[in-house]
């Protein structure tokens, strides 16, 4: 039954019977464009490969995925883009295994992004509380399964905050529900170390790189919640939105409660070594 409507499983369109909604198999990307141009595009198209072999998704052609998302971008005439596509195992019955004959399901969408208003979070800073790791032990992976970080970022929406940053069983941050959480104490920038708990963030290597032309210091060492309050400062990184400051998280307030020097810096040799415009 599709809505209201009874019919035989055959005559049911494939698209209602794709594994990526009865199981979420499938792995995804998501990347931006800066004024016309892709950014980092293949670290993404690279990214996306390790995690098709990683749920054991066979039979794709990178060539064709170039294209596709190339011809895309092209089409749609949008300078600054967000660029999303995934592929799931394919449609069948439904059934955990599912057969080894299945033909592989591509999705892709170009969208205009709202810098404005991630300009406007750079200036001013953004909240962030934190919630619970709830998510599977791959996040190395790109999945489609992502309920974990839905709930995360809901429970931050209900606080007034813009993120959720995680935290582990052990009582270790993690990352965010959809960025790369990074914290500042005096010169030197701190970060969790990547392991299999944690996305490759494309942003993440990025922003390690402009650290160093800024004079920090680079620590990629786990660390508590209790250690990022004392932070002076913090900021998130995230595809879409690239550095975004972090003034508040939970209850303490980072630095003066407004974005730090450091964090200025940051955003600038961003924009600066990938000669992103201002405009």
């Amino acid at each position: 039954m599709i809505e209201d409507k009874t019919l035989p499983l055959e005559e049911i369109d494939p698209a209602y019977c794709d594994r990526g909604i009865y199981f979420g198999d499938g792995v995804y990307e998501v990347m931006r464009s800066y004024n016309g141009k892709l950014f980092a595009f293949e670290e993404h198209i690279q990214r996306f490969a390790q995690s098709l072999v990683g749920i054991e998704i066979n039979g794709i052609d990178l060539d064709d995925i170039r294209s596709r998302v190339r011809c895309a971008f092209e089409q749609a005439k949008i300078p600054n883009a967000k660029i999303y596509w995934h592929v799931t195992r394919g449609s069948g019955p439904r059934d955990h295994c599912g057969g080894n004959d299945l033909t592989p399901n591509f999705f892709l969408t170009v969208m205009e992004l709202n810098d404005a208003a991630a300009d406007e979070e750079k200036k001013k800073g953004i909240a962030v509380s934190t919630h619970p790791d709830w998510r599977w032990k791959r996040c190395d992976i790109k999945s489609l399964n992502l309920l974990a970080n839905v709930l995360a970022r809901r429970d931050a929406q209900k606080k007034g905050c813009s993120e959720a940053i995680l935290f582990d069983e052990h009582g270790l941050v993690t990352e965010g529900s959809a960025s790369a959480f990074f914290v500042i104490f005096g010169k030197t920038l701190q970060t969790a170390p990547l392991t299999a708990n944690i996305l490759p963030s494309i942003t993440r290597a990025f922003v390690l790189d402009a650290a160093k032309s800024v004079g920090l210091e680079l620590l990629e060492k786990s660390f508590t919640p209790h250690d990022a309050a004392a932070a002076s400062e913090m900021f998130i990184a995230v595809t879409t939105k690239d550095i975004v400051p972090v003034v508040k998280f939970d209850e303490s307030k980072i630095g003066d409660g407004t974005p730090g020097p450091y964090v200025k810096k940051l955003i600038e040799e961003f924009r600066n070594k990938f000669k992103i415009s201002k405009s």
